[in-house]
């Protein structure tokens, strides 16, 4: 049922993380829509290897992101890029008045079959390369971007190019993305296999805090900030280990989600 290969198939694994978290009986994390695809999609869910809490702790940060922008832009509009199989429409459960969702044809035809229509949603079939999906939104009511799990599938010059992109097109917006730090790239660039052979798709683009920070000097970007990722169970939950986290040294070879404030 689910045909997806390549970067594509990593929306299977972000998944199945989410699902796999909200089954259990201990987590706070509630995803009813993912539960149902999981258990909907024949395909092995067991070649993305150990489940983390990384991918569902992520969703609840950027779900507080995209409710934090709705309280205070009750009209603006969320554009989800690489949006693949996430609920997060549905996880917010409050009135949106417009949300674009952009993906591959195949991820976006997969989202329409299990996913259920909503009127405030509109579905782009393309790259988030492509930028003909920006044409025709309105920022006067302000505009939140959200790329989960997309600038790290990118070539460096891709990403600053996007992000550039974004800035200029969507002034006074904000971006909520994720980064991998640079050893983590670099095993992905090597051939990183998590089980059943399954080797995850090349992640090039990854970035030190440090380097996050400059991204101020691309044009239209006022701003740059680290979003702390709700607590977790177990060692997720540890308020040490988080505060290790952010020592500077620790902080530039862990991963990231950042969020860009553009330029008025």
């Amino acid at each position: 049922m689910a045909d997806l290969d390549g970067v594509s198939a990593t929306t299977l694994w972000t998944l199945r993380n989410r699902a796999l978290e909200a089954r259990r009986p201990d987590s706070t994390f509630t995803d009813p829509l993912a539960v149902r695809m999981y258990e909907a999609i024949d395909t092995d869910f067991e070649r993305f290897g150990t489940p983390s809490q990384s991918h569902p702790l992520r969703a609840l940060a950027v779900d507080k992101e995209i409710n934090d922008f709705l309280d205070t832009h009750p009209d603006g509009t969320v554009v989800a890029l690489a949006e693949g199989l996430q609920t997060t429409y549905w996880r917010l459960g409050r009135p949106v008045k417009r949300w674009v969702g952009v993906d591959l044809p195949e991820v976006i035809t997969l989202r329409e079959k299990l996913l259920p229509a909503e009127d405030a949603i509109e579905h782009i079939a393309g790259s988030a390369l492509d930028t003909s999906w920006a044409d025709g939104i309105d920022t006067d009511s302000g505009v939140i971007i959200t790329a989960e799990g997309l600038l790290m599938y990118l070539e460096p010059d891709e990403a600053r190019t996007l992000i550039g992109f974004l800035a200029a097109r969507f002034p006074g917006a904000t971006l909520v993305f994720d980064s991998i730090p640079h050893w983590f790239s670099r095993k992905t660039l090597s051939g990183l296999t998590l089980a059943n052979g399954y080797q995850t798709p090349p992640m090039p683009y990854a970035l030190t805090y440090g380097e996050a920070e400059k991204l101020v000097e691309i044009d239209g970007v006022a701003e740059v900030g680290d979003i702390a990722l709700p607590p977790g169970r177990g060692v997720w939950k540890s308020s040490i280990l988080r505060r290790i986290g952010d020592l500077p040294l620790v902080r530039d070879v862990r991963p990231h989600l950042l969020r860009l404030r553009f330029a008025d």
